[in-house]
């Protein structure tokens, strides 16, 4: 039962202390199940019928190393066992307990965060960051890059230092705080202040000239100034984040592809959305005999929100599924032309664009240029808004003509109004394609389960764009929810891939394998590695991860 039951409804207990009170629960319940099988295997090994009372003080005896119990020796193999057993988990537990409960409640006080670091050299430092620190500090990790977090919100510093990252309190306007972060050994500064991004970058200056500095921006008109403020380069990742999601919209329209990536001889990656009324709906993935019609090998998909890698043979291709496929250019082109829908381009063809900030404007411009209507939705009366509303209402969605609509884009900075919207959008145009952007990580499932299509979250596109300036990382896209990446083929020497075992234990897939004789996209699991292969993957932000840490590798300089 959990403890939540038996709590009076009037105790407000904080995340720490309803920890506390599920640890020292969960003791009393493996204390009370050692004490019940203890007093049972006295009885059937040892023939002593003693009462559970007693056993329950050998055991307490054991597992707090205060005695070894009356009861021994112990003529049994099974009851020695046990109680070996028992003297190693009490040992375990003690350790626990003194690091969730005894140590805690004697340094909670005061915490110096700058004592939790280790000497630094040729490592990131971030200025604050605004969108969700642990997903950056996740993927600077994932890179094998050294870094230090400067954060003003004290609370949130520790919080993030108590969960291991390298993070301190202090201002990035101070040249004290950028010193104790290690400014001078620095590689890189990464500033996300928000209006204070010209200070610190001021601040930085002032410190170090020599080091990279790259800002992020919500407006994207801020560029020349903060580049002038002497940062050099600057990300404006809502801009990005729009210029995708407008794109995957456009592009049931457009014969060309975009976001492919060249593996070398002649060699491409990319993501193709099966659109509605596309003669590959409702096919299952074994019978739409893409390879033999195109020459394009289907290496995994996007179906009902999950990427399946590979895909599921008898998987059924829905409306707005995405396969992710590799092949030369001419491959990929002739297989997008089966992706698209039947009919060709009409008057009435319209997207509608929800919130004008950065996201939408940006949206807007490239269904602009796509040459396709555009109609846009914002609360606030600007000349570039053509229904004044809010888009989480029925009345406004109505207004802008969303049933006559082919796409809904998503672009409000509200996560519940973009989930409200998302779901009454479903509601009133079931054929709808949906594209979404959420503030929140955790948002992104849920807009999926509301019926979105496609979701972007600021914080993945924006620590992603940082990874590809840090390191020049050679992903599909800075704004996709898939990574490539290349690495050797060392650890996995003297092995196939079938007995590694890549895909089953981590969720990525190889794609290609690059060797002396050159680059090729047809992957043989039973060839066994020499080591001096390269290895060219594909997977989510989590399978990477993963495939990092079961393997210890790392990737390749100049690709990740």
């Amino acid at each position: 039962m959990s403890p939540d039951r038996w709590l009076p409804s009037t105790v407000d207990l904080s995340r720490r202390n309803r920890l506390i009170v599920y640890y020292v629960v969960g003791i009393a319940a493996l204390v009370t199940l050692y004490a019940v099988l203890y007093n049972v295997g006295m009885a059937t090994f040892e023939g002593d019928d003693q009462s559970l009372i007693h056993s329950f003080g050998i055991v307490v005896e054991t597992m707090t190393t205060t005695g070894y119990g009356a009861d021994s020796p112990w003529g049994s193999t099974v009851m020695n066992a046990f109680v070996i057993f028992m003297q190693l988990s009490g040992i375990g537990l003690g350790f626990f307990t003194l690091r969730v409960i005894v140590i805690p409640l004697f340094t909670g006080a005061e915490v110096d965060l700058d004592a939790r670091l280790s000497p630094k050299r040729d490592h990131v430092v971030v200025c604050e960051y605004r969108r969700d620190s642990a997903v950056l500090l996740d993927e600077l990790e994932d890179l094998d890059f050294d870094y230090v977090l400067i954060s003003s919100n004290e609370e949130r510093a520790k919080a993030l230092s108590d969960e291991g990252y390298a993070a301190i309190h202090g201002s990035p306007h101070d040249p004290a705080a950028l010193q104790r972060a290690g400014v001078d050994a620095a590689r890189t500064v990464v500033v996300d202040a928000g209006d204070g991004n010209v200070n610190a970058i001021l601040t930085v200056r002032s410190l170090r000239e020599d080091v990279e500095v790259i800002a992020l921006t919500d407006d994207s008109g801020m560029d020349d100034v903060l580049r002038n403020a002497g940062a050099d380069t600057v990300l404006s990742p809502h801009g990005v984040l729009g210029h995708r999601l407008a794109e995957k919209a456009v592009a049931a329209y457009r014969t060309e592809l975009t976001d492919t990536i060249d593996l070398g001889a002649d060699i491409q990656v990319t993501e193709i959305p099966v659109h509605q009324g596309s003669e590959l709906e409702g096919v299952r993935i074994r019978d739409t005999e893409i390879r033999e019609r195109t020459g394009a090998n289907v290496i995994g998909a996007w179906i009902d929100g999950e990427l399946q890698l590979p895909p599921d043979p008898d998987a059924v291709i829905k409306q707005n599924t995405v396969l992710l496929v590799t092949g030369d250019l001419e491959a990929l082109t002739e297989l997008s032309e089966f992706t698209r829908p039947a009919h060709t381009f009409r008057e009435h063809d319209r997207i509608v664009v929800a919130g004008m900030g950065e996201v939408g404007q940006a949206a807007a411009s490239v269904v602009e240029a796509a040459g396709i209507e555009v109609v846009t939705i914002d609360v606030e009366d600007r000349p570039d808004v053509d229904v004044v509303g809010d888009a989480g209402t029925r009345e406004t969605l109505e207004r802008a003509d969303l049933e006559d609509a082919d796409a809904l884009i998503v672009g409000v900075p509200d996560d519940s109004t973009a989930l409200l919207a998302t779901v009454l959008a479903r509601s009133m145009h079931p054929d709808l394609e949906i594209l979404v952007r959420v503030h929140e990580t955790d948002a992104t499932r849920k807009a999926l389960s509301g019926g979105a299509d496609y979701v972007l979250s600021v914080p993945r596109v924006s620590a992603r764009m940082v990874a590809r300036e840090l390191r020049g990382e050679e992903v599909i896209a800075p704004a996709t929810q898939i990574r490539l990446l290349r690495i050797p083929a060392r650890p996995f020497a003297g092995e196939t891939l079938a007995g590694v075992g890549i895909s089953e234990k981590t969720g990525c897939r190889v794609i290609a394998i690059e060797d002396e004789s050159g680059i090729r996209d047809t992957v043989d699991p039973h060839r066994r590695l020499t080591g001096d292969e390269h290895l060219t993957l594909v997977g989510t932000d989590e399978g990477v991860r993963a495939l990092r840490k079961r393997f210890d590798v790392s990737p390749t300089d100049g690709s990740s």
